[in-house]
């Protein structure tokens, strides 16, 4: 059994949300203001704060404050547990088809015969 691993249930369940998901889309491209962040989801700031903060405890985006302003970030190095993870998800499924390709095209020549 693979080992488990607590942050990846953080970073799945942050990523779980398609409001956290599109705020990691636009904090891909540039740092961006909480208010920023806010102003295209149509939801008040407390609400944005509540996801901003699955966020930051998943280890996904860092923030900032600077007076009155909160700045957020994405930290792309927080990915790696989960690309790790579905790396080794593959390569099992992977070397699974293979067998099964293997296991099928055998069967086939046996007929054959």
């Amino acid at each position: 059994m693979a080992k488990h691993d607590p942050n990846l249930s953080l970073l799945f369940h942050a990523l779980a949300d398609p409001t956290r998901r599109s705020i990691l889309t636009r904090l891909a491209e540039a740092p961006a203001r909480v208010t920023d962040l806010a102003d295209p989801t149509g939801l008040k700031l407390p609400t944005v704060m509540r996801h901003l903060s699955v966020l930051e405890e998943a280890g996904l985006i860092t923030t900032s404050k600077d007076g009155r302003v909160r700045t957020c970030a994405i930290a792309p190095e927080a990915f790696s547990p989960m690309r790790s993870w579905l790396d080794e998800r593959q390569a099992i499924w992977e070397a699974r088809l293979d067998r099964l390709d293997k296991f099928v095209t055998n069967v086939m020549k046996e007929r054959e015969e």
